[in-house]
């Protein structure tokens, strides 16, 4: 089968060839899947797509037309993609289920470390020649509290790093996981996580439920000097209510790998444009704000474990399997 791979970074792009290689034929494009990239795809029965190709009705519409019946989406996140009118017109949609989780995790320390030790600032001073400790000051970790919201595989691989650090560890979710239960975690109550902790790490899926889980009220129950890092999805924090929170002058620090309007500004090379996006331009202002883009799950292992799912994804509807991965199933 030739598949269509839309939104494929340069990094990405042998992996993803010699996986499909053998047994499919692959296109890669940098370019991501929205309604104004729609006729790319025409023609191509299997279309695989990045976390940021915007599938709604309309793109899923567009897409039939064309021919196409199988989204594989690279990613675990499927936020994106309206399921219920893919399965109103017949469509196949599956993603990968999981890829390594200390990809996730230990970029989400890497951003709270860099936050706490200043690091990205001191390198910034070094590179003129400034060789100054004024403005650095950390705190050590050990000792103090971590709150982990989400506790699936990420949110363990996170807890284990945290108990390496010798931190008291609060979690919290819909259900316990005796894995961190035995890493020492407690189970506690969202509120009592957020006034407790001194760092606090989001690891949950975006669904309604969880949308804006850390809005105003959540912030103003954080310590003054607590660092928050968010390396999930967007839509979990009120970006807004967090820039009136900085401007107040609290939190240690933020560290943002996702952002909730990153569509059509992540992974693009805007350097060149005027921000048009008044929040994101405001949080990048903040010394103590650290915003990268969506790579916490940029390493060989996590890429070679995605695309080796997407195959199988692309395998299995052939065959027409059902698997985990599955999310609307083939017509029969």
């Amino acid at each position: 089968m030739e598949v269509l791979a839309t939104g494929v970074q340069r990094d990405e792009r042998p992996l993803l060839e010699a996986a499909f290689g053998p047994r499919h034929q692959v296109r890669c494009l940098e370019t991501f899947l929205t309604m104004d990239t729609l006729p790319l795809a025409a023609g191509y029965e299997a279309v695989s797509t990045s976390v940021n190709a915007v599938l709604d009705a309309p793109v899923l519409e567009g897409l039939v037309r064309g021919g196409t019946k199988l989204i594989a989406q690279r990613s675990t996140g499927y936020n994106n993609i309206d399921l219920d009118h893919a399965e109103r017109l017949g469509m196949t949609v599956a993603r990968v289920a999981s890829y390594s989780p200390y990809s996730v995790a230990e970029f989400a320390w890497a951003l709270a470390m860099a936050l706490n030790r200043r690091i990205v600032r001191a390198a910034s001073r070094t590179r003129d020649f400034d060789f100054r400790l004024d403005g650095l000051l950390g705190r050590d970790f050990h000792g103090r509290t971590v709150g982990v919201v989400g506790t699936g595989r990420i949110g363990t691989a996170f807890t284990a790093i945290a108990r390496g650090y010798g931190m008291r560890i609060l979690g919290w979710d819909i259900a316990v996981n005796p894995a961190c239960t035995e890493l020492g975690m407690e189970y506690v109550e969202l509120d009592r996580l957020f006034r407790e902790s001194d760092l606090i790490s989001l690891h949950v899926p975006l669904m309604p439920s969880t949308h804006h889980l850390v809005g105003e009220r959540r912030l103003g129950l954080m310590k003054d000097d607590a660092i928050l890092i968010n390396s999930s999805r967007g839509g979990l924090i009120d970006s807004a209510a967090l820039v009136e929170t900085l401007r107040a002058g609290r939190l240690g620090g933020v560290g943002l790998d996702v952002y909730e309007e990153e569509a059509g500004v992540f992974f693009y090379d805007k350097s060149l444009e005027v921000m048009t996006d008044d929040t994101l331009a405001r949080l990048l202002t903040f010394t103590h704000v650290l915003v990268t883009s969506h790579q916490a799950y940029f390493t060989v292992d996590a890429i070679d474990e995605i695309v080796s799912a997407t195959v199988r994804n692309v395998d299995d509807y052939v065959a027409g399997r059902i698997t985990e991965c599955t999310l609307v199933p083939r017509n029969p």
